[in-house]
């Protein structure tokens, strides 16, 4: 392995080029940045921000220092950065930097030294090599800065201030759920719709930030256990059972009826689509279909969505159920169970009401009930029925 630099501020036998005071300061800064890492461990959120890339920009600004994870040791410490990062089946290559490592976690104890392909993160990033030789990125950020760069993607920052606090602490109780869940994985949330959608620094408000202080720390539990808080844009009138769906049986995620959702803007949508694109999409997925002749719903649950479609072809019957259907023609496209489905030509005519997977807080309803003067805690009871919110 080619010997790794050490730091100017670590040099011995090299007189300095600086005075004893600022020295001193720079010592003071990354023992300031040792406690800081350590105190906030265990309140990071680790989100992956990039999955499966070559190579990046990576900037620093400010003092630094770079981890190696597989031997618990600090191999550089500098200040100031401007790189490329490539990863390959040699390894890390970090500004000439190849330590025998694969994972790697880069520390700064400024909360905006990091731009990654020129957007800025809160927190220290930890670069992964995977076993496809591409590189994992990933984001450990503090769980209320986390909060503060979701909440603009999940709800308009010009939304009643009691749906942000509602939505606040839904997404922070989520988060939390998902890290007790993933000790043992590289990364605890995604930065997409699978999780919830991350944008970093770039993406905090003023409003959305306030509701985040506001609620600092506040989680819901359910008979002392801290819940997955599922959320979703619209549900269309009653939100789902999470036991249908994901086998999770809550009383909390058990269903409601809402009706606050009714003027969504998301309450109903159409969709056509070619019979031959929907059986290239279903072949693509590993369900061998050909000349769709007709689709079919076979049964609804209790909040009236799809449980399960049939698909006729020529030679063959395919029973699927709705939430399978759903991620494989498309999520914005069916965007909820809950439609009708009809034949016209060589279309399928796909007419529903709702957009998501219908379980927990309906954030339309959210608004609505905050607009008619409904509180936070009023919101999230109504919709998450027998749960106590508490800081954790």
């Amino acid at each position: 392995m080619k010997k790794i630099q050490k730091s100017k501020l670590k040099t011995k036998n090299r007189k300095p080029k600086v005075k004893t005071f600022e020295f001193l300061l720079v010592v003071l800064t990354f023992t300031f940045c040792l406690f800081t890492f350590d105190c906030y461990a265990e309140r990071n959120v680790r989100v992956a921000i990039i999955q499966d890339t070559s190579a990046l920009n990576l900037r620093i600004k400010g003092f630094f220092q770079i981890k190696d994870l597989k031997k618990g040791r600090i191999i550089h410490r500098a200040r100031n950065i401007n790189t490329t990062v490539i990863v390959s089946k040699d390894g890390i290559d970090l500004a000439g930097i190849k330590p025998d490592s694969n994972s790697l976690l880069i520390e700064s104890d400024d909360p905006q030294a990091f731009t990654i392909n020129s957007k800025p993160f809160r927190g220290n990033i930890q670069l992964i090599r995977k076993s496809n030789n591409k590189l994992l990125v990933v984001n450990h950020i503090d769980l209320e800065d986390y909060i503060k760069g979701i909440l603009y993607h999940e709800a308009s920052h010009y939304w009643p201030m009691e749906a942000l606090k509602a939505q606040a602490i839904v997404s922070r109780t989520y988060a939390v759920y998902q890290m007790q869940e993933n000790t043992s994985k590289d990364f605890d949330v995604t930065n997409d719709i699978y999780s919830q959608v991350y944008g970093g620094q770039v993406s905090e408000r003023y409003r959305t930030s306030i509701a985040v202080d506001e609620t600092a720390g506040m989680v819901i539990f359910y008979k002392g256990k801290i819940i997955p808080a599922y959320f979703h844009a619209t549900c269309g009138g009653h939100t789902e059972n999470a036991a249908i769906l994901w086998g999770i049986d809550l009383v909390p995620l058990r269903g409601v009826v809402c009706p606050f959702c009714k003027e969504s803007p998301h309450y109903s949508w159409h969709y056509d689509l070619s019979l031959k694109e929907i059986a290239e999409k279903l072949s693509a997925a590993g369900f061998k279909v050909k000349n769709i002749k007709s689709i079919a719903i076979e049964n609804k649950d209790s909040s009236g969505r799809i449980t399960n479609l049939i698909i006729k072809s020529e030679k063959q019957e395919l029973k699927i159920s709705a939430k399978d259907f759903r991620e494989i023609i498309g999520p914005n496209s069916i965007r909820s169970a809950n439609f009708s489905v009809r034949i016209e030509g060589c279309d399928a005519v796909f007419e529903g009401i709702g957009w998501g997977h219908g379980v927990g807080l309906c954030q339309w309803g959210a608004y609505f009930m905050a607009k008619d003067g409904r509180n936070v805690e009023q919101i999230l009871k109504y919709y998450y029925p027998g749960i106590d919110v508490k800081t954790f």
